[in-house]
């Protein structure tokens, strides 16, 4: 069983940068592949950046290059470092978990992210 709890989201403007933050409770962290999604009003939830338990990390085209995602496995913390920030990057971003074997999958409540002048 994991927990995931989100923090570092707000209202920024066009151009600037934030960092999300998603903390985990349970064991073996080590061995959940872990990812961000996003959900826009309006819209399907989609992925923005996924990283598996061996590091290997994979972007939606709309994000690449302005974002990153990365893990510190011994803190059971996931990051999302945002630049260049656009109106079309608001959304609710939520910090997801997968279990390399068993499959299960585990969601934060969501961060809201709102990009405005």
């Amino acid at each position: 069983q994991v927990q995931l709890a989100e923090s570092g989201g707000g209202l920024v403007q066009p151009g600037g940068s934030l960092r999300l933050s998603c903390a985990a409770s349970g064991n073996f962290f080590s061995l959940y592949a872990v990812g961000w999604y996003r959900q826009a009003p309006g819209k399907q939830r989609e992925l923005v950046a996924a990283l598996t338990s061996g590091e290997r990390a994979n972007y939606a085209d709309s994000v690449k290059g302005r974002f990153t995602i990365s893990r510190e496995d011994a803190k059971k913390m996931v990051y999302l470092q945002m630049n260049s920030l656009k109106p079309e990057d608001t959304a609710v971003y939520y910090c997801n978990a997968k279990h390399d074997y068993n499959l299960r999958v585990y969601w934060g409540q969501g961060t809201q992210v709102t990009v405005s002048s």
